[in-house]
């Protein structure tokens, strides 16, 4: 074999170890449910980290921090028996619980050796195609990683909500604070090293702080840019109804002009159909009512027929006048 065939082997071969594993077989992916295969997307386009911990490295690290080595609560499920619980005080959901610090230790611990678990199997089939026991391991580190993590999170919720309203920014609203300091506590969890021994609150708090003044920072940002608080009336203005009631206004006023001098050339049975119809150009301004084009064929003789095309005929007339005066103005 020529030393470049070699080193085309050698080159193929790191390639593979540096890619991520193949979904497994159709087989294995119709066996699980769409919660599953989600999971399982995620984890081959976004490999797990992990905190390392000393006690990894122990044979015995799974039964000393989950009770006993792993086993499927069901043949086909991909989920591990649940191990004991951290504490017994989280049986009770409802309840304020806090961890102590061997508690939090062995929580941390948990989820780091589950993401570990997690990234080693996805190492072991670097570029080749998950098998079926694999691909169920997996699943279940996984889902163990994320209980551990919810339990954390759900345990320390209330360190954000006493921090928000200690926290005194008049011009931030607590909900934003809120939610930047929830996502401020979920990457807490993910990079928090137990092994140091600082209880998480300590290190939790911190980034949670900084969260706030970036919510601070960005909200004087934008007030700097737009000094002008949002109120609705502003945004819903009737301008343009106003707008358009003057134009109404001042084109029935011109209206009236014109019928006062007969600028659009009206004939007389014109100009009495125009103001009997519409009220319009009367001297009498106590008569308001209009009338229909029967009782207007009444007082000039003719039908109702003859009176609407009489008014659209003036009407024509009167349209010609105002746009060649008013509107062209």
């Amino acid at each position: 074999m020529s030393a470049q065939a070699v080193l085309t082997k050698e080159d193929a071969d790191r390639d593979a170890a540096g890619a991520p594993p193949r979904m497994p077989g159709n087989g294995t992916l119709r066996r699980l449910s769409e919660q599953d295969i989600a999971l399982l997307e995620k984890l081959l386009s976004e490999p797990p980290d992990f905190v390392p911990h000393p006690t990894f490295s122990n044979r015995h690290a799974e039964r000393e921090l989950f009770g006993s080595r792993a086993v499927f609560s069901d043949r086909a499920s991909p989920r591990f028996t649940a191990p004991p619980p951290i504490t017994e005080r989280e049986a009770n959901a409802r309840d304020v619980v806090t961890m102590n610090t061997e508690e939090e230790r062995l929580a941390f611990r948990r989820y780091n050796y589950a993401r570990m678990r997690c990234a080693d199997l996805l190492r072991s089939f670097a570029g080749r195609r998950l098998a079926p026991l694999a691909t169920r391991q997996l699943i279940a580190w996984a889902n163990r990683a994320l209980d551990t993590r919810s339990l954390i999170v759900r345990l320390n919720m209330p360190l954000v909500l006493a921090m928000a309203k200690r926290t005194r920014l008049s011009h931030v609203d607590v909900n934003e604070l809120v939610s930047e300091g929830n996502m401020a506590l979920l990457r807490s969890v993910e990079k928090f090293d137990c092994s140091r021994g600082f209880k998480f609150s300590t290190y939790s708090c911190r980034a949670i702080l900084k969260s706030f003044s970036r919510v601070a920072m960005r909200i004087s940002r934008y007030r700097h840019l737009f000094p002008m608080e949002f109120d609705p009336a502003v945004e819903q203005s009737d301008y343009l109804e106003l707008k358009r009631e003057f134009h109404r206004i001042d084109c029935v006023e011109e209206v009236k002009r014109i019928l006062l001098r007969n600028s659009a050339g009206l004939s007389d049975v014109e100009r009495t159909v125009i103001i009997e119809r519409f009220n319009i150009g009367r001297s009498d301004a106590a008569v308001t009512k209009s009338k229909t084009l029967e009782e207007v064929g009444l007082i000039i003789g003719v039908t109702k027929e003859r009176v609407r095309q009489i008014q659209n005929k003036a009407l024509g007339k009167l349209r010609v006048a105002l746009m060649e005066g008013y509107l062209a103005a």
